[in-house]
């Protein structure tokens, strides 16, 4: 049983409270939605660079899902492409020297 509990220690540990979760959304239909932690501003670097348009991401599979232009599916909801790539996130309300979540290779 102790073996159980150690990984999700490290995840808590990984994950404190200064960092952005891995994996997170903001459409409110979505399971990985995070309304608090939203409310708070998320900075996002993909591929080196800093981008505002990103509507999920996920770190450790190392992708983003963006909209694609203004197209929307039969639902109404924009239609979302997701690329791959190096992903890194932080709480802007932190300031500059925020601690930055990244996959390291």
């Amino acid at each position: 049983m102790t073996e159980e509990k150690q990984p999700d220690q490290a995840e808590s540990a990984a994950s404190g409270p200064d960092v952005p979760p891995d994996h997170l959304a903001i459409n409110p239909r979505s399971k990985y939605y995070g309304g608090d932690l939203l409310s708070r501003g998320i900075g996002i670097n993909f591929r080196g660079a800093r981008k505002h348009n990103i509507e999920e991401y996920c770190i450790s599979e190392g992708w983003v899902k963006v909209q694609a232009g203004k197209t929307m599916d039969r639902k109404g909801n924009p239609l979302l492409i997701k690329l791959n790539g190096e992903v890194e996130a932080w709480f802007e309300d932190l300031g500059d020297d925020a601690p930055k979540i990244s996959k390291s290779a």
